[in-house]
């Protein structure tokens, strides 16, 4: 087997006067275990039928890894370096243990304030930017909103890890998880992503727009990932969340949330044939975009084909998913509202969007509107078909139009999909999916 090389990184970043180093070393790795070839899960592929990502190709990943290709990965440097040193070459990329996206050279997390530069500060943003001192018309310019975008571009190195073509990465161990970090698969092909937590993917420095709507917003950067101009990617038992950084605790400024976080997971600019299958989403707010904007019709028309099976969204507000363009199959998923205060839709019907959302169980707590599961954005059909809510078969497309009349929604995606495995019966998927769906639910051998 032959010995690993070791790699060294530094990276500096000056912060106004003082400067951070974030020097990223990574130490020389044993050989792979348990052997030369990994784990049998390691190396899995897509099977054959299991979704869109099983066209054209089907994805395998980095399943024909070379040995020295085999990497176990413990902090954002190595994880980098790993991706760094094989490029697009088949790779097996192991992480254990916790990775944060936000750390200095040791791997040991840090606060926004290492990222901060050209005096800026919260405070002095919130003081020049009020909308009693600043106004409401008009969005903020100067010498602190120059700070604020140059201290965004700081994190923003620190928190955009991209993905190379060919590469399977996957957890391993006990609880691995990668927090703080926008994992980008962008402008590649054949990427797996299974059995790792993500969660908190923050923004430390959201800009103020006194013009978003009614009365301003605050927007933020960064989803956990990003499926951008890719195609062939699987995403598969993995658990996306806020962690410990709830948008429900964070404080108000200029009466609105301070919100830190964007979506959990996107796919969108021209992304194409994409399986995601067996992960748990919870607790945010934007949960996922398939499409991102309504003009992208250029890069979006005639892709976007992704399919959602055996998922569990979890009090999640909206967007699981909203769909523009794409033919998006969504089977067997468990959707769970709880909360009506903080629910507002599943799933979201987009521009030039073919939904079909089959087979799946909704559990709403007693002030959850059944009307709102779906919500009308653009003129786009859908088909909608053999749901059950709270354990009754379900029409929701009719249960929607009665309810929210002046938004109809029209029947027919005028099209049938073809990849799909195994369809359980909707009574079943309220189980199977809280036994199997998320990170750590893969069979025993990663270890």
């Amino acid at each position: 087997m032959p010995a690993r090389t070791r790699h060294t990184r530094a990276v500096a970043v000056t912060l106004g006067c003082a400067s951070l180093a974030l020097a990223l070393s990574v130490p020389a790795q044993a050989a792979p275990r348990p052997g030369p070839h990994g784990t049998g899960i390691e190396r899995a592929v897509l099977p054959a039928g299991d979704g869109w990502a099983a066209a054209e190709g089907s994805t395998t990943g980095g399943a024909d890894a070379a040995p020295e290709h085999v990497y176990t990965v413990t902090d954002r440097a190595e994880l980098v370096a790993a991706f760094e040193e094989a490029g697009d070459a088949p790779k097996i990329v192991r992480v254990a243990g916790t990775i944060h996206g936000n750390s200095d050279a040791d791997g040991t997390p840090i606060g926004c304030e290492r990222y901060e530069t050209g005096g800026y500060t919260l405070e002095k943003y919130l003081a020049a930017y009020d909308p009693a001192v600043w106004g409401s018309d008009r969005v903020p310019e100067g010498p602190l909103e120059d700070a604020r975008a140059a201290s965004a571009k700081l994190q923003q190195a620190a928190v955009n890890v991209r993905v190379p073509s060919n590469t399977t990465l996957i957890g391993v161990g006990a609880n691995p998880e990668i927090i703080g970090a926008s994992l980008q698969v962008r402008d590649v092909s054949n990427v797996i992503v299974r059995n790792i937590s993500f969660e908190d993917t923050y923004d430390c420095f959201p800009q103020w727009d006194p013009t978003d709507g009614s009365g301003g917003a605050w927007n933020s950067e960064y989803d956990n990932l990003v499926v951008y101009g890719s195609r062939n990617v699987w995403v598969d038992h993995n658990t996306f969340s806020d962690g410990d950084r709830p948008d429900s605790e964070q404080p108000r400024y200029f009466g609105q949330l301070y919100q830190q976080h964007d979506g959990l997971f996107d796919i969108v600019r021209g992304s194409d044939l994409v399986t995601v299958s067996w992960n748990v989403l919870k607790d945010h707010d934007k949960t996922m975009l398939i499409g991102n904007s309504d003009s992208a019709g250029a890069t979006d028309r005639g892709k976007l084909r992704v399919t959602l099976h055996h998922n569990l969204f979890k009090d999640v507000k909206e967007r699981a998913p909203r769909v523009r363009f794409g033919q998006v199959d969504s089977y067997n998923n468990h959707f769970v509202a709880t909360r009506g205060s903080s629910y507002g839709y599943s799933y979201g019907i987009g521009a030039e969007s073919r939904l079909v959302a089959e087979h799946n169980a909704f559990t709403l707590g007693g002030d959850v509107d059944r009307a709102t599961i779906l919500k009308k954005w653009s003129e786009a059909p859908l088909t909608a078909e053999n749901n059950y809510v709270n354990g009754r078969r379900t029409d929701l497309i009719a249960v929607h139009n009665a309810g929210v009349p002046g938004e109809q929604l029209a029947e027919g995606a005028g099209w049938t999909p073809e990849l799909r495995t195994t369809v359980h019966h909707p009574w079943a998927v309220p189980v199977l999916v809280g036994l199997k769906a998320g990170a750590g639910r893969l069979a025993s051998g990663l270890r």
